[in-house]
């Protein structure tokens, strides 16, 4: 059956209505004459924040980025640590807390858009700046640089990520409106354009043409040549304190036209183990976003907008002069605190933003309730070095000299170093590491009992006494590898051989110890107790329960008395505590990990020795700048 003429000519009229009715394609792009972006083909220009969906429990991610919405941007900055997805070589984990696909699309139903930065490099002061510890399995590997076996490793990660991201970019349908590629790469010395031209051609095989590619650098005009490529737009960071025309200067000597874009705008900085905690003044944070939106520049909040919290080992350091570990908390003095508080600081920056834009319409979430606790007491499970079976089941590996964390595949955490007393030692003798020998602390016992730290860029030598055949054991401390500021690779563990009054130890034992695959398990809560001597110092566990009264909110625990180590609470590593060294002295518990109608299982681990009487306080506020030391 034809269809009539008629009928024809009005499906034909339908159409073509449609075509003249149908919006521009979803385009986003840079015009060089107007000097701005294009979304749709209109001028455009965002206010972003930083919120590293790592650092923040999945539970809390909606309520974050609402937060963010309503305090007026309109945009999210993401980062993606690439270590937190690839554990180990072609091991891929994207589940849970690790689902960023999860985390992209909440954005996208909240309204937000996304810059995206997959690294593979991303500083962030995370654990070795995202880049994985395995790669450091082959020794001599030139990291970021055109090193075949890095950017082997580096390609069949971003065949594994960017195919996953592609469908999600703006002129896809989806909310990604712009990609970084790698990160400052104009502050490490490599400087090899080589590296950035092959993630240049591998971003662009893997995510189309279409894509807004960039580079990020520091407003130092030698920092921009290194870190700038043709074919990628280069924006620059700067914080408060900047000029802001002599800063936006720097970004038109490589960019000529464009928009302005400064990629973080540091609304706070970060702690080290042992300084002040820092913040930064909200005037002036509030007047240089004014300054920056009043020429018409794009600026994203970074460093940060919401920092979170560096669970586990996630923690990464810099290296200024010496090597300076991160704190546990990534607060950041944000405008959104480290459990999710609103700040005087979010509201000032609200009230820029107003001046410049509408503020979206309804109530500012609330800040999620806490709950003091109280008094929890706990009691000491056993020593480390007794409990050696359950936490090295591969047991030890032999070695004439001491091998390195990577040497035996182990990223993270703890690794023990058992060797004898080769002769009796009547007189005090000096046990010493070489220089960088120790990384990053080491706890030292012989014939079971403490007997002092040996520090990375610290203390390096101890005076002990003993006969011959004495076991002496040294635990060995991974604080994070550095993120920023090293030219050279951060190897974990003894990197040298230790010394007795100048002469060389050998006859290693050494134990990689996995402590949390033995507490996810349910050690040392499942297990019998063992009967040990309480009042010896030196690496200890200890264990405690609670329960809730009905509620699971977020919390914060004090260590009183005790001196650094690891906590853990229902399998969850919390993060390390080092209330003797400061600033922080509590750790943030959000209330996901707790349970309600059951007890919660506390385990400590302590490093150098606990109070007399063991407890810990839960408190609804946090205390981040009393420094003992």
């Amino acid at each position: 059956a034809g269809m009539g003429l008629p009928a024809l000519g009005l499906l034909l009229a339908a159409a073509l209505l449609r075509t003249q009715a149908a919006p521009p394609a979803r385009s986003f792009q840079i015009d060089l004459e107007q000097n701005c972006f294009r979304k749709d083909g209109a001028p455009f220009r965002y206010i972003s924040g930083s919120v590293h969906y790592a650092r923040v429990p999945r539970s809390a991610w909606r309520q974050r980025l609402q937060q963010l919405y309503m305090g007026g941007l309109g945009a999210v900055q993401v980062y993606i640590p690439w270590n937190y997805h690839e554990p180990l070589p072609g091991v891929y984990d994207f589940a849970g807390d690790r689902d960023v696909e999860a985390f992209l699309d909440l954005a996208a139903e909240l309204g937000l858009l996304v810059i995206l930065r997959p690294g593979p490099y991303i500083c962030a002061e995370w654990e070795m700046g995202g880049l994985p510890a395995w790669l450091l399995w082959k020794a001599d590997i030139v990291l970021r640089s055109s090193d075949p076996a890095y950017l082997a490793a580096v390609d069949a990660w971003l065949h594994v990520l960017l195919p996953k991201m592609k469908p999600r970019l703006y002129q896809n349908g989806g909310n990604i409106i712009s990609v970084q590629v790698e990160n400052e790469y104009g502050s490490y010395y490599a400087c090899d354009r080589g590296y950035l031209q092959h993630l240049l051609g591998t971003f662009r095989a893997l995510l189309g043409t279409e894509v807004l590619l960039f580079t990020t650098d520091s407003a130092r005009v030698e920092e921009l040549r290194c870190g700038t490529l043709p074919g990628l737009y280069a924006t620059i960071d700067f914080g408060p304190d900047s000029n802001v025309t002599e800063a936006f200067g720097a970004q038109r000597c490589v960019e000529p036209r464009g928009p302005l874009v400064n990629s973080e705008y540091y609304t706070g900085w970060l702690d080290y183990w042992g300084g002040p905690h820092a913040s930064t003044s909200t005037a002036l944070v509030a007047r240089g976003l004014a300054d920056m939106l009043q020429l018409g520049a794009s600026v994203n909040m970074q460093y940060m907008f919401h920092g979170g919290t560096n669970f586990a080992y996630w923690s990464g350091a810099d290296f200024k002069g010496q090597y300076k570990p991160v704190t546990t908390s990534y607060d950041y003095d944000a405008p959104l605190s480290e459990a999710g508080d609103l700040t005087e600081k979010l509201f000032a920056i609200r009230t820029v933003i107003s001046k410049f834009q509408p503020l979206p319409v309804g109530p500012m979430p609330p800040a999620p309730p806490k709950y003091a606790y109280g008094w929890v007491p706990l009691r000491k499970y056993a020593d480390l070095l007794d409990v050696l079976d359950v936490l090295s089941p591969s047991g030890p590996i032999q070695s004439q000299f001491p091998l390195t964390f990577e040497a035996i595949k182990q990223a993270h955490g703890f690794v023990m170093y058992r060797t004898q007393l080769p002769r009796d030692i009547p007189a005090p003798a000096l046990l010493s590491a070489p220089p960088h020998g120790v990384c990053d602390r080491g706890y030292v016992m012989l014939r079971k009992e403490y007997q002092g730290t040996l520090e990375r860029d610290g203390q390096t030598e101890l005076h002990v006494t003993g006969k011959a055949g004495d076991t002496l054991d040294v635990l060995l401390e991974n604080m994070g590898r550095i993120s920023f500021g090293a030219n050279t690779s951060d190897f974990k563990g003894l990197l040298g051989n230790l010394s007795l009054d100048s002469s060389p130890l050998s006859k290693w034992l050494i134990y990689p110890l996995a402590i949390d695959a033995a507490i996810q398990q349910g050690w040392p809560h499942a297990a019998l107790p063992k009967s040990c001597y309480r009042g010896r110092a030196g690496p200890a566990f200890y264990t405690g329960t609670f329960e809730t009264p009905g509620i699971a909110w977020d919390t914060f625990v004090k260590f009183p008395g005790w001196s650094k180590g690891q906590l853990w609470i229902n399998g969850f590593n919390l993060g390390r505590y080092w209330p003797r060294r400061g600033p922080q002295q509590t750790l943030f518990v959000p209330g996901s990990v707790l349970r309600v109608g059951c007890p919660n299982n506390i385990t400590v681990l302590e490093l150098e020795g606990a109070p007399p009487n063991p407890f810990l306080l839960f408190l609804d506020q946090p205390v981040f700048n009393r420094t003992l030391s």
